[in-house]
């Protein structure tokens, strides 16, 4: 009957309307789920079936259409495609970061920071971690080459990101959480789970440790939250969802055992040390303390010149340079509207452990991103936002949404893949 009354309508007091994103309200929004439905311990062959299919048709259209992309751009020598990865359907599929990745995987990373005439340090291998291309790396003893490898890694993983996804989105019921993943193999930017960047590994790892976050298995929140540290920057967002996570179980008065703290604490630790243990191995390696800083600031200066990075100031940086106050003006309201919208009622069903994920994450990419074209890609940690009931709550709503997605694919591929860098 407790539980029940959770989902029923009740009368809020004045009190309850103004602590909307209060841990007690979450809290009894996450019983309300729960309430509603009780997910199954494994996944059926069926809905397993179903996951395999989609992301195969997905693959099948994405390489159609990247392989349209390719010859249309080089046989109409378009002035406006840029890519850089060598000649060829696979040097298409590796250029840009991948081809950073591929001088990781065979020349490993440099000892000397690259300079300009300036002094200032260039682009360089430094900017991007290490997991995804040692994996490749290891994948090409078998005699393939990078471009190969990388693509075989890619789509591997990227099939497990999205086993790991439907994972994080079971909460919801299976039919929410098959079509969050839907959505997701078939999203705009869905082709970067096949080209060689980061990404496949890194979402998978980033969505396995938020499922292990969500079912209170803090040693495999470690155990794949430590991987994703060492693949792409962002996985300390998973320390602040698990700080969150833990204050509010606290506060609640929520059973929270001694040995699960005790978890919770040594997963807190690991994931806080991995998050900051790359700049301090470039600094050992190259013996330059802000070896990896100056390398992430070397994409900055394509954009704003010379600037000194200080947490918080990019997107104010970034609109002022361009548009001035009216910029910064606009960068307020982005932060009041994401404000607002996560403490909107429909957003609460969520839950509050990806409404903590969701707000760590953002304010990771907030306090040290760049918001130029790339926010695009960075946001995709943030799939689990696909798998909202509301997306799919009637078969014309789940129709009209992959429809969209489709239909944004090779606007996607077309404008960060062909002219610009994702």
């Amino acid at each position: 009957m407790e539980e029940a009354s959770a989902v029923a309508p009740t009368k809020r007091t004045a009190r309850d309307s103004s602590s909307a994103i209060s841990g007690t309200a979450l809290l009894d929004d996450d019983r309300a789920i729960a309430a509603r439905t009780t997910p199954p311990k494994y996944l059926t062959h069926r809905t397993a079936g179903l996951l395999l299919l989609g992301y195969g048709i997905s693959r099948v259209l994405t390489t159609v259409l990247l392989a349209l992309a390719y010859l249309l751009s080089s046989s109409q020598h378009w002035s406006v495609a840029h890519f850089d990865g060598g000649p060829g359907f696979l040097g298409f599929l590796h250029s840009w970061d991948g081809e950073y990745y591929r001088r990781v995987a065979t020349d490993g990373y440099p000892t000397r920071l690259p300079h300009d005439e300036s002094g200032a340090v260039q682009k360089n291998a430094w900017a991007f971690l290490p997991l995804y291309p040692f994996i490749v790396r290891a994948v090409m003893v078998t005699g393939l080459d990078f471009s190969s490898a990388g693509m075989l890694v890619s789509i591997v993983f990227g099939g497990a990101a999205v086993f790991a996804l439907h994972r994080v989105l079971r909460r919801f019921g299976e039919t929410t959480a098959l079509w969050g993943a839907l959505f997701f193999c078939f999203g705009p930017l869905s082709y970067i789970l096949q080209v060689t960047y980061a990404e496949s590994v890194f979402l998978f790892l980033m969505f396995a440790a938020l499922a292990a976050l969500i079912e209170r298995r803090y040693m495999l929140v470690t155990l794949f939250g430590v991987a994703a540290a060492f693949a792409h920057p962002g996985a300390v967002a998973l320390a602040a969802a698990l700080v969150l996570q833990s204050a509010i179980r606290l506060w609640n008065r929520e059973p929270f055992p001694i040995r699960e703290r005790v978890r919770a604490g040594i997963a807190l630790a690991a994931l806080s040390v991995a998050g900051f243990a790359w700049p301090i191995i470039a600094w050992i390696v190259t013996g330059r303390g802000d070896s990896y800083f100056e390398s992430e600031l070397a994409w900055w200066r394509d954009y704003l010149g010379n600037v000194h990075f200080l947490p918080f100031t990019p997107w104010f940086i970034f609109a002022s340079h361009y548009w001035g106050v009216i910029g910064i003006l606009v960068v307020l309201a982005v932060v009041g509207g994401f404000v607002w919208w996560l403490t909107r009622r429909s957003t609460r069903v969520l839950g509050v452990d990806l409404l903590g994920y969701t707000a760590s994450y953002s304010a990771y990419l907030f306090a040290v991103f760049l918001p130029q074209q790339s926010l695009l890609r960075m946001l995709l940690p943030l799939s689990p936002l696909r798998g909202h009931p509301a997306l799919s709550r009637t078969p014309t709503r789940r129709r009209v949404t992959l429809a969209v997605c489709v239909a944004l694919q090779p606007v996607g591929i077309l404008l960060f893949w062909v002219i610009w860098p994702p």
